[in-house]
């Protein structure tokens, strides 16, 4: 007779497997004991601290959200660590990785080490942090990228601001050869994105926001990141893929680079959603049409696209109410991340098991995240108890984010998050945060 910290029983649990590489659904009793996941088979005899019985519910591997702007320094008047990683928490994602686009850019050791202290004792999830890549920093990349709780190397072939955009060829072969680990892009030409501009401009409103940065403004930077990726042999990540050329020419290349793609770009599309939520659909890349939209399915269930992420990047509701193309580009995604692909497994657009290789599995095994994202003794209890037959609407009441707002607004979901663990402890539960300030950093 064995005695847990907490035993999770009468759940469906999502486990991999190592000989298949695949994600199956299994009818478990799970010990949880020291914030570890020591048993995947509890015995009726078996006592535990606490008991929760899960019944019609589905345990996944914490979910793990691998690219939010959480704007803490300089920007907190729209978000900060903590407003961020309640929003995730609330969302049942247990881990966040953090971009390097703040004020001052996180470009230093010392501006990496000031993010982590700012979140310490305040995060309400897991955190990591992404260095930013520029042409100052290529002398340190290799060691920054091996700081303790460093998600990696990002960097912004266009759209940035500050010191993070690397617009030249030079200087993007230079970072890629300065250290070992995945190489983290937001794949845009900035060159064809400035000679375009002035359609956006004349045009002044959102729905001409995918015709200004088109399918080739993507495809130029990716095919140049592929190519150069080979040339120096570093792994690299696409991120928020939404052109069906892209992923096209990513499935030939899946050697050398993974792929990144939103929930946004698999809910709405061009022109309506500009037609719809004006600015707020406005995001880079954009959100594309219907030809784009349908082959990003199918390259979500070929096994062309390896992690979907938020890509949470708040605004207040003041700043996206400017004149386009004034208004900035981004919309907030966290919380909604889960809530918003559960309700495409309920309409049969993706599997639960797929889903859960995409937030959970892929992150872990592309990152080299340690003792996350799956669900195996040994590993860290962090857990993201979800109800698939559960329907709600998403609303702004529930929204932590301090933007308060999502395009997601107003749409009734069938699946949610009601239970997360994290350590091994109930953090979240039925909407409501039982353990603040329980996020921890990541190891690599």
């Amino acid at each position: 007779m064995a005695h847990y910290d907490a035993i999770l029983k009468h759940g469906t649990t999502l486990i991999f497997d190592e000989k298949s590489q695949l994600i199956s659904s299994h009818g478990l009793n799970l010990g949880l004991s020291q914030g570890k996941i020591a048993s995947l088979s509890v015995s009726p005899t078996d006592t535990g601290d606490q008991v929760f019985d899960l019944t019609g519910l589905h345990i996944l591997p914490g979910v793990i959200d691998s690219q939010v702007h959480f704007r803490e320094p300089g920007m907190t008047h729209k978000e900060d660590l903590e407003s961020g990683t309640r929003s995730a928490l609330l969302g049942g994602v247990t881990s966040i990785f953090e971009m390097p686009n703040t004020i001052p850019s996180t470009t230093t050791e010392d501006h990496f080490k000031d993010k982590l202290s700012r979140a310490f004792n305040r995060a309400h999830c897991h955190y990591a942090f992404f260095v930013g890549g520029s042409p100052e920093n290529i002398e340190q990349l290799a060691h920054l990228e091996n700081l303790d709780h460093c998600s990696g190397i990002k960097i912004f072939l266009g759209s940035s601001f500050g010191n993070l955009l690397v617009d030249e060829d030079a200087v993007f072969e230079k970072i890629l050869q300065s250290g070992r680990r995945r190489v983290i892009i937001h794949s845009e030409d900035e060159k064809r994105l400035r000679e375009r501009k002035q359609i956006a401009v004349d045009a002044a409103h959102p729905r001409a926001h995918c015709i200004w940065r088109d399918e080739e403004s993507a495809l130029i930077s990716t095919q140049k990141s592929i190519r150069l990726a080979k040339k120096y042999n570093r792994p690299v990540h696409i991120l928020h893929v939404s052109s069906r050329e892209e992923m096209e020419f990513l499935s030939q290349h899946k050697d050398i680079a993974t792929v990144e793609i939103l929930p946004q770009y698999l809910t709405f599309s061009a022109p309506e959603c500009y037609e719809k939520f004006g600015t707020l659909a406005q995001q880079n890349p954009p959100i594309r049409d219907q030809r784009h939209f349908e082959y990003l399915w199918k390259a979500v269930n070929n096994g062309t696209v390896d992690i979907i992420g938020s890509d949470h990047a708040p605004h207040t509701l003041e700043e996206k109410a400017k004149p386009y193309p004034q208004s900035p580009s981004g919309t907030p995604g966290v919380q909604t991340l889960l809530p918003v692909m559960l309700n495409h497994v309920h309409h049969q657009r993706l599997s639960l098991e797929k889903l859960t290789e995409l937030i959970t599995e892929n992150p872990r095994r592309i990152f080299g995240l340690k003792n996350k994202g799956r669900i195996a003794v040994g590993y860290d209890a962090d857990l993201t108890i979800v109800d698939l037959k559960m329907t709600k609407e998403i609303t702004r009441e529930w929204i932590a984010s301090k933007s308060k707002w999502s395009i997601f607004e107003g749409m009734q979901v069938t699946g949610w998050p009601m239970k997360v663990f994290l350590n091994g402890q109930l953090a979240m539960s039925d909407d409501q945060i039982i353990l603040p300030s329980a996020g921890q950093p990541l190891l690599f």
